[in-house]
């Protein structure tokens, strides 16, 4: 016997939600990069559309090996946190760095930069 075939039918239906609206999020992600011209606009969608999807996938894992081992899945969740947390992180890095080299370079179009984080 399969192991989730031990898992509630209410439950599997909801895994399989999360599951599918995981790979919609990253799905519009990579629709976003395709569609934006703009690196700034570009590097927003796929790590928004990223995040949302990982997020969705976690919850599925969580939801899913809690039911079945009794206790929480705590390592589909700090795998979760860990990547939620750096996604957005590793887009403002980037972002910020390629704003300062368009900066210096003299780019047009760019927002001013400024080296004081308080107006």
């Amino acid at each position: 016997m399969n192991a989730l075939q031990q898992l509630p039918s209410w439950a599997a239906v909801l895994v399989a939600g999360l599951a599918l609206m995981s790979a919609v999020l990253a799905f519009s992600g990579s629709l976003g990069l395709l569609r934006f011209r703009a690196f700034y606009q570009r590097a927003h969608a796929p790590t928004l559309g990223t995040t949302a999807g990982v997020a969705c996938m976690v919850g599925a894992v969580v939801l899913c090996f809690s039911l079945l081992q009794d206790g929480l899945a705590v390592r589909a969740l700090l795998i979760g946190v860990l990547l939620l947390v750096t996604a957005p992180i590793g887009l403002l890095l980037v972002v910020r760095a390629a704003l300062a080299r368009d900066h210096l370079a003299g780019t047009p179009g760019i927002p001013p930069w400024d080296d004081d984080l308080e107006e």
